[in-house]
């Protein structure tokens, strides 16, 4: 990596009216900026199979928002707000989600300076009985603390958060979460619990539309990335190349894998998210035709995807992983990424992108430039003059990636 990003370059004026606080009434009636070849165009998002190359693919991200805010209490009174970030032991979502009794997990917590010492608690009712949540604090890891939680119900985990947390809505919506997010900031078929955050460009899909889109010829597949607190983390530096990309957790199958290697060239990434996990295989990919493994246990770094040769191709990479998840009889990979795309990086796999509207000077706007160059400040003002809602909860776009722009 061998360039530098002036993050000024990516800013733009967002008033706050033009931030979407709610979702609209019916999920895919938002408004829909198409760009193809520099040419914009406006639809609806029920019009989304109209837009779409013959054939494509639509790769979902089917990650689970769940009710990460725990409001809790010292035994004096003071309030201390507890988010839970991602589980520390046991480690894996599936398991720290399932465990009763005891678990550990990394949060971030509001009104720190009130929690000292001594445990936090929730005294609750379930199945009948009067029952209690505590928390202690561990040590600290960058600006989050572990967290040991103990409870007395006879419940997993995940039933005790569903029953006592509030799902973690976007700092910038300015507003608590009530009870239309409980729905609508999550995608129809979100399936996999452990986000922080939705994957907001699938918040525009219904059940209808996915099944018109399957009986005229479209398909679909899907990823799960946990998506976490730092996508909100703006870029402080002012060269945006000195910003450290948080760390995501992905689960990506050898069927799905074979399914984007017969789709190159159609495949339509719906949400950044899906895009840094289905990116991302591409440094796994080298890693095996490297090493002989794609040494999943370790993050996919930063700057990883940039150092891959030009001339190797994506479907190249992509058969690379698939060769060795069936040689070794790996059915699904769990990984991590730290990748950040910029202007620099030309797509492996991806052909387009199904998005929102980002805030001003963030990664995700640099990712948005990655497809479409210099284009974006005339895709933006053109949402900004248009009507366009803007944000988690606001309208959509549909960015092709330009030959130019791809090394698939």
């Amino acid at each position: 990596m061998n360039f530098s990003i002036n993050i000024e370059d990516y800013n733009y004026e967002l008033p706050d009216e033009r931030i979407a606080k709610y979702p609209l009434d019916e999920r895919d009636h938002s408004n829909l900026l198409v760009w193809r070849s520099g040419q914009i165009s406006q639809r609806h998002f029920y019009n989304l199979a109209e837009e779409l190359p013959a054939g494509a693919l639509l790769v979902f991200n089917n990650t689970r928002v769940f009710r990460a805010r725990l409001i809790m209490h010292k035994p004096s009174g003071a309030r201390v707000e507890v988010f839970c970030l991602e589980p520390h032991a046991p480690a894996d979502y599936e398991n720290a989600f399932s465990v009763r009794g005891e678990c550990q997990w990394r949060c971030l917590v509001g009104g720190l300076k009130k929690w000292k010492s001594g445990a936090l608690e929730i005294r609750f009712e379930m199945n009948g009985r009067t029952c209690l949540l505590e928390a202690t604090r561990g040590e600290q890891i960058d600006k989050s603390h572990v967290v040991t939680f103990r409870w007395d119900a006879d419940a997993t985990f995940g039933e005790i958060i569903e029953h006592l947390g509030r799902i973690p809505i976007p700092p910038y919506l300015n507003r608590e979460s009530q009870e239309i997010d409980n729905t609508r900031y999550q995608t129809v078929y979100s399936r996999i619990e452990g986000s922080v955050a939705a994957p907001t460009a699938g918040l525009h899909f219904t059940p209808q539309l996915i099944e018109k889109l399957l009986s005229e010829g479209f398909s679909t597949e899907e990823v799960t990335l946990h998506v976490g607190a730092g996508t909100f983390l703006p870029v402080k530096e002012q060269d945006a190349t000195r910003h450290t990309m948080h760390t995501e957790h992905f689960v990506i199958t050898l069927t799905t894998l074979r399914n984007l290697i017969r789709n190159l060239g159609h495949i339509i990434s719906v949400g950044t998210t899906s895009t840094r996990t289905i990116e991302s295989l591409s440094a796994l990919g080298q890693r095996v035709i490297k090493s002989g493994s794609p040494e999943a246990d370790r993050a996919v770094g930063q700057w990883e995807i940039y150092e891959i040769a030009e001339e190797v191709t994506g479907g190249e990479l992509l058969e690379a992983l698939a060769g060795w998840m069936e040689q070794e009889g790996v059915e699904s990979l769990s990984a991590a990424t730290q990748i950040m795309i910029t202007p620099h990086y030309r797509f492996r796999i991806i052909d387009g992108l199904v998005t929102n509207f980002h805030q001003p000077q963030s990664t995700l706007l640099l990712l948005i430039s990655a497809i479409v160059g210099e284009s974006w400040r005339e895709i933006y003002s053109y949402a900004m003059d248009n009507g366009f809602r803007f944000l988690s909860y606001g309208d959509s776009s549909l960015l092709f990636v330009p030959k130019e722009r791809s090394n698939i």
